[in-house]
Parts: C-alpha cells; structure tokens; sequence
C-alpha cells in the first residue's frame, strides 16, 4: 500500500471527512484490521482565508508548496490537496514535488463521465464558481458543460461556506438555501451537482436532490485509494 500525503487544514472540518473516508474505503477493500497509510500536512486555515480574500495567491502558494514538499520528504507517495478552492494552486504545487499530485477536478471530471453525464451544476467558494482553474479544467479535459448559480446565490453559498461550515456550524436553513438552488440549476438544464467545496458534504447530501450528486471530498479521497492500492 502506498502511503498518501494530504495538505489539510482548510478547513480541518473537511479535513476530518477526508481522514475518515480514506480509512474507511480502506477496510471496506481489504477487510479486518487494514486502515489507509496517510501523513497529513495541517495549515493554518486563517493565514490561507487571509491570502485569499486580499488576493495574495503567491504567498499561498508558497505555504502550500512547502507542505507538499514536506510531505514528500516525510515518505508520501502523492499528494492529495484537501480542498477544492486552492487547487487555483495545483500547478505550482504539481511543479516542485517529484510524486504525483492528484488534482481533486480531475477525479470528479472521470466519475462524472462514468456516469454518462456532460452537463453539470458547480457549488463552491466564489473563486471555483467565477474563476477559470477549474471550471475550465472539466470543459477541457472532460469536455462538460458547467454551469453555476446566480450572482445572489454564489454570494450566499460562499457566505455560508466561510461563516457557517468552516466553523463547524450545520444549520437547516442552509441546507434548504443550497437545495433551491440546485433546484434551479436542475431547471436550467443541470444532469449533475458537483459539491465543489469539501465542507459542503457537511450540509447536504444525496437525498437534497434528485439530479446526481458528485461530493468531491469522497471522490477524492476513494481516487487515491484506488492509487495507493495499485499493485497491492
């Protein structure tokens, strides 16, 4: 089994799914007492939102490149970046380690067209809603149609990621704000949902919506399970 490096910690809410679903996918594929070999690099989320919000993506790439590398150093076989939005980041991270970097677009692009899908609703942070970096990975490397929110709504789903799931708070009314909407990119004309923000898999799930629902942390993370148990 090879061993899977994870930068975390953006936030650690999501950070804990990835933890549990890499072990559990795990045991459920070998059985007994088998677990996943994982290190987990952990971020100070407030120094990365911070980056963010001003727009100084060169210093977080610099934070996120030295917990790849620190990664590597320490023994992993690949890289896992847990959390969607930084992955505007994966190339100069891809760049400056020497194991693979398994880009959490590319994962949900393949388990979308296994599904025979090609146009699907995108929910996220603002930077993956507006932003090209992964919107623009899935048109070209999967040939999907992307569609997202209303201007209000991407507000609102980004006020929530950041006010609400980052710091642990669940609340009904959100998962009902986030099951219109998906209502509304299922009337205009959405096969799928990507949860494109891990903590968004802490507030909805399958049963919010009757268009399939493609939930990145788990995607993810049973992706570098079946990398880490090639060969096994």
């Amino acid at each position: 089994m090879k061993t899977i490096g994870l930068i975390g910690g953006m936030s650690w809410e999501s950070s804990v799914e990835y933890y549990r679903i890499l072990n559990q996918t795990v045991r459920q594929r070998l059985g007994g007492l088998h677990s996943a070999k994982c290190i987990m690099f952990s971020v100070d989320f407030a120094d990365i939102e911070r980056f963010q919000h001003r727009g100084d993506w060169p210093a977080a790439s610099e934070v996120l490149v030295e917990a790849a590398q620190q990664l590597q150093m320490a023994g992993a076989s690949l890289v896992l970046l847990c959390t969607n939005t930084m992955h505007k980041l994966a190339d100069d991270i891809e760049a400056r380690i020497s194991v693979p970097f398994l880009h959490i677009a590319d994962a949900a692009g393949s388990r979308i067209r296994a599904k025979g899908l090609r146009r699907v609703g995108l929910l996220g942070t603002k930077f993956t809603m507006e932003q090209d970096f992964y919107r623009q990975r899935l048109v070209d490397r999967f040939g999907l149609e992307v569609l997202v929110p209303k201007e209000a709504d991407r507000n609102r789903i980004h006020q929530i990621i950041y006010s609400e799931l980052c710091l642990g708070n669940i609340l009904p009314a959100s998962a009902e704000i986030l099951r219109k909407i998906m209502a509304d990119l299922a009337a205009a004309g959405a096969e799928g949902i990507i949860l494109g923000c891990t903590e968004l898999e802490l507030l909805v799930n399958q049963t919010a919506t009757s268009l399939v629902l493609f939930p990145t942390t788990q995607i993810h993370a049973e992706a570098a399970v079946d990398f880490a148990l090639e060969d096994s």
